[in-house]
């Protein structure tokens, strides 16, 4: 059986948080699915096709990534995708009280999907797409925490 995994977010946008989540999970999969959820409850700051294109050229070299978008349970994607697994990254303790809740959830829908816990580098514990979108949104340097795609299209963006 394939390993096949589904990392869900809204990768609003995608930060080396994210990164350091896929690239040190790869070796535990054949396939990674980056899954971009539609959350009704959050406004996004970049389109999803800004976000899918972003993660395409990110992970253009690398066989076992694939973006898609999906809405819904984050299970019936996985469904349609043959993921047996959920990846999901923790950078504190309070990140692991609302995966846990939510890996239980899911479990209790679909035990045959199992969720995978990866902590982050200490040096992304404060790497997060809502603060990285506040400093954005007050003209501040975000460089530091995103990969070269997403600073080159803020960098266009604001010529």
């Amino acid at each position: 059986m394939q390993r096949i995994a589904l990392f869900p977010g809204t990768f609003d946008p995608i930060t080396i948080g994210h990164l350091d989540i896929i690239h040190r999970s790869l070796h535990l999969f054949d396939k990674l699915f980056i899954g971009i959820g539609r959350n009704v409850n959050k406004t996004a700051m970049f389109s999803e096709e800004q976000r899918l294109q972003w993660i395409k050229e990110i992970f253009a070299d690398e066989h076992k990534v694939e973006p898609i978008i999906y809405e819904g349970l984050t299970v019936e994607c996985c469904r349609k995708v043959n993921a047996n697994f959920i990846l999901r990254g923790i950078r504190y303790v309070s990140d692991f009280e609302y995966e846990k809740a939510i890996a239980d959830m899911n479990r209790s829908i679909s035990p045959e999907i199992e969720t995978i816990f990866l902590t982050c580098l200490p040096q992304y514990t404060s790497v997060a797409s809502t603060l990285v979108r506040d400093v954005l949104r007050h003209g501040g340097d975000v460089t530091q925490f995103l990969p070269d795609p997403v600073v080159k299209r803020l960098k266009d963006f604001k010529k």
